[in-house]
């Protein structure tokens, strides 16, 4: 699996100056860790579950495993963190007792190498670990793990590592409908009366991901640690579904993501820590086109097997986050459940202030139905957004609108961003197309990893492309 993060890492908390700088994490795969050499990008990479066995009981298995995946590398290749397993109480229980075992060897492995100041080591955990999660205060590590987590905490705190956590508000939702509102989920606007309040502290949630983390921060209190940083090392939201999950869809894939980057650039913590803003990796890079059913499974990467993109990031006030020369395939709308004056009062501004183009959605005209002030706000702001070049910022109008990759046209209505065009203009669309493949040329110039049950012709496609995501100036 390969997942990218949009953040700093979080036990980064020392330093003072800005950084730009992109983070991956991957398996410690040797042409991975090649390609990554001298790019500067931050890199976890993982101990697979079924080596944890040889490496818990044997330190020369661990030193060896350290000399093969690190030291070969370090620095050229920046490893910042190692991932011992993945999900290993909850997926492979037989396995929880040589975790810590393995943990100490690899750690004693790098403290050989002098390198135990500038690798962290920690193992990632699902959600479930944490039971009666909300509210947070309430929240507790599952008791039968306590001979695990303790003194996993207790190493954790002693060496400044993080507790790795793959957090999914889709599946919080999928299994709370009717109690979680979807729009918890994928970080909306919320009207105080839909935000989540935890009863003890009064703590305000308008968002499931911060209950979540804040849950294991309370878990943690629990056990008397108190120093150790929330790393969220997955969270993510499928673009496809079968028809009984109706929800994973490309809107709220990229509704979800595009919204988390924004939450953890705006570093407003978490209500219970706002002092921490914990780092999180989304999960994950490509659509892995063999994985078994449900559809959902295959469906969680921001590009294609072929390395097409499934949709384009996009945070308000940002630009676009995948390539600020594709904003082309994106359009501004007015965002659900706004009341109506407040959208008057946006419409009125980019139809008149804003010379937005609103002929269209007068009495008679294409774009006049629906005749309601949602729908006609949407094609001002659109047609605003359009003339100022989908310009950072200009898809907001004050907290009432966002952008979008489903073209909003209906009908004969035509959204001043739409690529759809008449029989009568074909030459334009040829020289539509032609710009298409010069955004897909472009596109090609972002990272291909390995990720699991992807077929032998992607993966061999995966390694031939540079990672050159757009870094982010971050206050660490």
């Amino acid at each position: 699996m390969s997942r990218i993060c949009f953040h700093q890492l979080s036990w980064c908390r020392s330093c003072k100056s800005r950084r730009s700088h992109t983070c991956v994490s991957t398996d410690a795969d040797q042409d991975i860790l090649k390609a990554l050499s001298k790019t500067k990008i931050r890199v976890i990479i993982s101990v697979p579950n079924n080596q944890l066995l040889a490496i818990g009981s044997s330190n020369t298995t661990a030193a060896s495993w350290i000399g093969r995946n690190v030291v070969a590398y370090y620095p050229e290749t920046l490893i910042t963190a190692i991932a011992v397993g993945d999900e290993v109480l909850t997926t492979v229980p037989s396995s929880a007792p040589i975790l810590i075992p393995a943990i100490e060897s690899l750690y004693s492995a790098l403290v050989a190498a002098n390198l135990h100041t500038q690798i962290k080591i920690s193992t990632p955990h699902a959600a479930s670990i944490v039971l009666d999660p909300f509210p947070p205060s309430q929240a507790f590590f599952n008791q039968s793990l306590s001979s695990v987590m303790l003194p996993l905490l207790q190493f954790l705190s002693k060496t400044g590592s993080p507790l790795m956590m793959n957090l999914y508000p889709y599946y919080v939702f999928m299994q709370n409908k009717g109690v979680v509102p979807l729009d918890n989920s994928l970080f909306k606007p919320l009207t105080p009366s839909k935000e989540m309040v935890d009863p003890n502290t009064l703590l305000h949630y308008t968002n499931v991901i911060d209950a979540m983390i804040d849950a294991a921060y309370f878990s943690m209190k629990n056990l008397n640690v108190s120093d150790v940083v929330v790393l969220v090392t997955e969270s993510g939201w499928p673009s496809k579904g079968d028809s009984k999950e109706p929800y994973a869809n490309i809107d709220n894939a990229d509704t979800y993501n595009s919204n988390l980057i924004k939450h953890v650039l705006d570093r407003g913590g978490t209500p219970f820590h706002p002092e921490i803003t914990s780092s999180v990796y989304i999960y994950e890079l490509f659509n892995e086109d063999l994985r078994s059913p449900p559809i959902s499974e295959a469906n969680w990467g921001l590009f294609n097997a072929n390395t097409t993109p499934v949709y384009l990031l996009h945070v308000s006030g940002s630009g676009t986050f995948l390539a600020n020369d594709t904003t082309n395939q994106t359009y501004c709308i007015a965002m659900d459940g706004v009341d109506s004056k407040t959208l008057q009062a946006a419409l009125d501004w980019a139809c008149g202030p804003g010379r937005a183009n609103c002929s269209e959605v007068q009495p008679g005209e294409a774009c006049y139905q629906p005749n309601n002030v949602k729908g006609h706000a949407s094609y001002a702001f659109d047609s605003y957004y359009q003339k100022e070049g989908r310009s950072s910022g200009s898809c907001d109008f004050k907290g009432v609108a966002m952008i979008t990759t489903t073209d909003p046209s209906h009908g004969s209505c035509i959204f001043p961003g739409s690529k759809k065009v008449s029989n009568q203009t074909k030459a334009i669309a040829n020289t539509t197309q032609t710009s298409d493949a010069a955004a897909d040329h472009r596109l090609r110039r972002f990272i291909t990893l390995r990720v699991n049950q992807m077929s032998a012709t992607t993966n061999a496609l995966a390694f031939s492309i540079l990672l050159l995501i757009i870094p982010f100036m971050i206050l660490c």
